[in-house]
């Protein structure tokens, strides 16, 4: 499987898949925590939120499942960047969110799958045109959107510097 150009590992196993990233060019990678980074991409995330309010008005497939992944992936990427997290393959991005959050009780699951299946309807709806995609699961999946960038804002306001450390550690410390 391709993703921008990189094979991508078949396993998802969370932990395992994290540690193939940090191989990758364009992977995990550590940096110095940066709350004006955190502070865009949050930005990033409400603009995102007001462009699928609008795309669900007109009924624009396509722009909803596009607009309310991205509103979501640029929430939980405003906490990596708090974290000093910088992931430029999205599937290492979100593995991140299992392995560093769920994994740690920062994040609830729900989130998680909630991520996952919002890039899965994204990508059924770029490059899988010919199949009938459902319009009630699109919106159903748009109105769930506000309410993550909402928890991960929440996230973001309480997480301390010491479970960033834990964190930071954790992969640091991974296989």
């Amino acid at each position: 499987m391709l993703s921008g150009g990189i094979a991508m590992k078949e396993d998802k196993d969370p932990k395992s898949h994290v540690s193939w990233c940090f191989k990758q060019k364009r992977g995990i990678k550590l940096e110095e925590p940066n709350n004006n980074l955190c502070n865009v991409y949050i930005k990033k995330a409400k603009s995102s939120l007001n462009m699928l309010e609008s795309a669900t008005e007109k009924d624009e497939i396509d722009w909803i499942s596009t607009t309310a992944y991205y509103a979501r992936y640029f929430a939980f990427y405003a906490l990596l960047q708090k974290c000093g997290i910088k992931s430029e393959i999205h599937d290492c991005t979100i593995s991140l969110m299992h392995f560093l959050f769920v994994d740690e009780n920062l994040i609830e699951q729900h989130f998680y799958n909630e991520l996952q299946l919002a890039k899965e309807l994204r990508v059924d709806t770029q490059y899988y045109v010919t199949e009938e995609i459902d319009l009630s699961k699109l919106k159903k999946d748009s109105e769930t959107a506000r309410s993550f960038v909402l928890g991960m804002e929440e996230v973001i306001e309480n997480i301390t510097e010491k479970q960033i450390s834990i964190i930071r550690n954790k992969l640091n410390a991974r296989p």
